[in-house]
């Protein structure tokens, strides 16, 4: 495997975890045993989380990069090739034999969609596959899909008192391995029921934030949950018509980590992250649908913000 050697300019967020290719297909519905469709649409661009989150935050002005791995084939030449038109640093990219991951997406007319993954025999980074002596990083975002080098970079980053902000999807070992070492804990409904068993997202909040100092919790169309520095609160979702939620999740983080970066306050972080992640979901295919600053500018001010309501419980 190699890694390129070029020399690390700063940069304002450092995503480290997954990429893939991504084969999306617009279908009428779930196709049923033995049935065969046609796809009424199709499109391929590169995604994975964290990549996603990269390009989200290039495209929103601020100085990206991203960590982690591309095979030497085809997709992973399109996909570093789209990364680099994008502007995001690569320095950290490593290439070796073993394939890029792929993803078939099936998108259903209301906006929901299934996802088949392939990695083959594609195994996460090594520990040391990746060097981050000259790192210059103002915030970085974990996906948790290379936790050998995620949570060696965390715990640097803490000394360094650079804040870091863990995408937990659901849970496995990288995302275990990251929760309680990351500053802001963002994670899915998925991840909260997994992790704490629990059915109710506000029990899940109070059993994470026993665990990480700051933790929302998303809820799709449902809004969001959060808990951070003692207070509690909920954010509705903006009500919007979805063409397709893939990588809304993606465009979420990256735009909390890109506020986060910037300075917003706690509320604005959150209303940003939440109007990235709409408009994502206004578009075929999670690359497409990362808005740029001027497209999350102006959907903040097209739409009221949602309302914010305090949730009561116990704090830590």
């Amino acid at each position: 495997m190699t890694q390129n050697t070029q020399t690390a300019e700063p940069v304002d967020v450092l995503c480290v975890g997954h990429a893939s290719y991504d084969l999306i297909f617009s279908i009428p519905h779930h196709p049923a045993s033995d049935e065969k469709l046609f796809a009424q649409d199709f499109c391929a661009f590169g995604g994975g989380p964290a990549a996603n989150a990269a390009v989200l935050v290039a495209r929103l002005g601020l100085k990206a990069a991203f960590a982690g791995y591309l095979g030497d084939d085809l997709y992973g030449d399109r996909h570093l090739a789209e990364l680099q038109a994008e502007g995001v640093q690569t320095r950290w990219v490593v290439r070796g034999p073993a394939p890029t991951p792929l993803s078939a997406i099936l998108v259903k007319p209301d906006g929901s969609r299934s996802l088949i993954n392939y990695k083959g025999q594609t195994e996460p980074l090594p520990s040391e596959a990746l060097v981050f002596d000259d790192l210059n990083a103002r915030t970085i975002l974990f996906d948790g899909h290379e936790p050998a080098i995620s949570v060696a970079l965390a715990l640097r980053a803490r000394a360094l008192g650079i804040p870091t902000v863990l995408d937990a999807g659901s849970l496995h070992a990288g995302t275990q391995a990251l929760m309680g070492r990351v500053d802001y804990l963002v994670a899915s409904e998925k991840f909260a029921a997994q992790f704490s068993g629990a059915a109710d997202p506000q029990a899940a909040l109070w059993r994470l934030s026993e665990i990480a100092p700051a933790v929302v919790i998303t809820l799709g169309e449902r809004g969001l949950i959060w808990h951070q520095n003692g207070r509690s609160g909920a954010l509705a979702a903006y009500p919007i018509h979805a063409t397709d939620t893939t990588g809304a999740g993606d465009a979420f983080h990256g735009a909390f980590a890109a506020a986060l970066c910037e300075g917003m306050g706690w509320r604005e972080i959150l209303l940003t992250a939440s109007a990235a992640g709409a408009l994502c979901c206004t578009h075929t295919g999670a690359r497409p649908g990362m808005p740029t600053a001027i497209e999350v500018a102006n959907f903040l001010e097209r739409f009221a913000a949602p309302p914010e309501n305090a949730v009561q419980g116990r704090s830590s």
